[in-house]
């Protein structure tokens, strides 16, 4: 049976990410890096396709989960007849060898304990050769290999294409696992100290968190979605995924099943806003320095997402041999989208760069000119129709959103310029700019029957990415055309006291099949929109119900399907943690709008 999303926890190094259930499974981890390929994908498949459990003999779900303090170190407990358990399962922070660590720890009487580790590499296709070396299990399939150190006491061997252990542990009593990977190429790595590494581990998130410097109101929530963004952060690069995972249906059943282990432009404004209120400087630097190199080059070859170090080519791929998470086909890896003109991403460097240099990070001396070529291209394209923000694959049109991001883009120059004079640029050619695509938005986007601001110019359908017009200082919250906007997305586009981000029932204007449903970022932007359209109390009481929509450990999907109260789309989810720590610092007071 298909556990459902939120069943699974989030395990990672800061490199890449693992998903655990509550049966003690991780049926989902890339190694080495967030988008390489699984080396357990019973995700998108069944076991088969690789997974490790370990959880007592017989055993089902546990009883209870949560992460150590303010850190991404998991502790699952199971009561059984017999005793108490606990497994507490981790990655260290590592330079070189990912390692998986789950160490088993009896709580009370003395319980029967069981492992299987069941390696399928390239995405759950690959049976790897697996032998005994150096008192350790080693398992190789061409360029990948992996260790399995457990202790002595511990019986392993195999059976059906997997390693079978058994043990039992007593009240105080610990039974250790680390798995490593590296190239197979290469001599084995040192395999790390699972108890040192516990320690190290904990004592590292604990410095990390202490850097917060948000007290306000949900700071349980907050610090959780920071711990999730941190989590989410290639460190290498300073780069943020969208999400660890590929393929989590937006539908179930359905089609729209996309790749996020990349790092999308449309994040970045946010992220930072969010990165620099908390008071993570270090990390908002490093995600400035990586958007900088990303988008370095032509301007017209800006691309609306890149890989982790800045990579370009991310073809899309369909994987056959995976089933799809509960049958929701095609598997898919690599991301189409890369190729599509998305005209707002302009606006997100413009504001993103402005934001950081205003916010007093330490300045970049060639970001300036990046930003004039940038605004130089975009000059001569803004008016011209794209994919827009939610990556439409269907005929391009004149999207609200991507107009006003255009003016976000020449606003934030000019205001750069008046900011600081020793800097070169055209500021009145720039300010002709912004009042044109200001004037032309007005005139085409807005429809004054209904008092909205459409998707697209002539359209009469909706967009909850036009609750961002107060926020980007299009317009201000006063004004009766916001505040109308504000209620027609929440009366159209609402569903179950939720948001979809467009369309009747979730159906959008790509053209593809089926429906999705409430985006939960869009959610926590109408809960932005009330709060400054002066209904602070029912922002507050949206802002509840959205977190009450996290699981028992503290996360996000993409979407959330009011009918069936699940979650739904990769997972976890940046975006939506995002929005969560900016919607609590709005409403605590301590966000400025960007």
């Amino acid at each position: 049976m298909t556990r459902r999303i939120e069943d699974y926890a989030l395990i990672g190094d800061l490199q890449t990410a693992g998903l655990v259930g509550r049966n003690g499974s991780i049926d989902w981890l890339c190694l080495p890096r967030f988008d390489s390929a699984a080396c357990f994908a019973a995700l998108l498949g069944d076991e088969e396709n690789g997974h490790w459990t370990i959880a007592p003999r017989g055993a089902g779900d546990c009883a209870r989960r949560g992460y150590l303090g303010d850190s991404l170190v998991l502790e699952s407990v199971w009561e059984t007849r017999t005793g108490t358990v606990k497994v507490i399962d981790f990655m260290p922070q590592r330079d070189v060898a990912p390692d998986v660590v789950r160490i088993v720890v009896g709580v009370s009487g003395s319980v029967e304990m069981s492992s299987t580790l069941r390696l399928r590499f390239d995405f759950g296709s690959v049976v790897p050769w697996v032998r005994r070396s150096e008192g350790h299990r080693l398992a190789v399939a061409g360029p990948d290999s992996v260790w399995l150190r457990s202790e002595p006491r511990v019986k392993t061997w195999g059976q059906h294409y997997s390693t079978r252990s058994s043990f039992t542990v007593g009240a105080g009593e610990e039974v250790a696992f680390v798995l490593t990977w590296h190239p197979s190429h290469e001599p084995r790595p040192p395999l790390a100290d699972p108890h040192d590494s516990l320690r190290d581990s904990l004592e590292g998130w604990d410095r990390w968190a202490a850097r917060c410097r948000y007290e306000g109101p949900y700071r349980e929530a907050v610090m959780r979605s920071l711990v999730t963004l941190k989590a989410l952060t290639y460190r290498p690069t300073g780069g943020i995924v969208a999400a660890p995972t590929t393929s989590l249906p937006e539908e179930i059943g359905g089609v729209r099943n996309w790749d996020y282990r990349y790092c999308w432009l449309r994040d970045s404004t946010l992220a930072l806003g969010a990165l620099l209120a908390a008071g993570y400087l270090d990390e908002a630097a490093a995600w400035r320095d990586w958007l900088l190199r990303a988008v370095a080059g032509d301007p017209a070859d800006l691309q609306i997402m890149y890989g982790l170090g800045g990579e370009r080519r991310l073809p899309e791929t369909e994987l056959p041999w995976l089933s799809g998470y509960a049958g929701s086909r095609p598997v898919r890896t690599g991301n189409g989208a890369v190729d599509q003109l998305q005209l707002d991403v302009y606006g997100e460097v413009m504001d993103s760069l402005h934001l950081a240099r205003a916010s007093g990070l330490p300045p970049k001396p060639h970001a300036w000119s990046i930003q004039q070529s940038l605004l130089g291209f975009l000059e001569s394209k803004w008016r011209e129709p794209d994919e827009g923000l939610w990556e439409v694959r269907g005929p391009r049109r004149h999207f609200v959103h991507s107009k006003v991001m255009a003016w976000v883009a020449a606003d934030r120059a000019v205001k750069t310029l008046e900011s600081d004079p020793s800097l070169s640029g055209d500021a009145g050619r720039w300010r002709a700019m912004r009042d044109e695509a200001h004037r032309e938005v007005c005139e085409k986007g807005y429809d004054p029957e209904r008092n909205t601001f459409t998707q697209s110019y002539g359209s009469r359908e909706l967009d909850a990415a036009t609750l961002l017009i107060p926020r980007v200082g299009f317009l201000p919250p006063d004004d009766p055309r916001v505040v109308g906007t504000v209620d027609a997305v929440r009366r159209e586009l609402g569903s179950d006291g939720l948001l979809r981000r467009y369309g009747a029932a979730g159906r959008g204007p790509d053209g593809l099949p089926g429906t999705e449903g409430a985006f939960l970022v869009c959610s926590f932007w109408l809960a932005d929109a009330l709060h400054m359209t002066g209904r602070t109390r029912e922002a507050g009481e949206l802002f509840e119900r959205l977190l009450a929509l996290r699981n028992d450990v503290g996360l996000l999907s993409e979407e959330y399907d009011a009918a069936g109260r699940r979650q739904l789309g990769n997972y976890p989810q940046a975006f939506s943690h995002i929005g969560l720590v900016g919607t609590a610092l709005t409403l605590a007071g301590a966000h400025t709008a960007l």
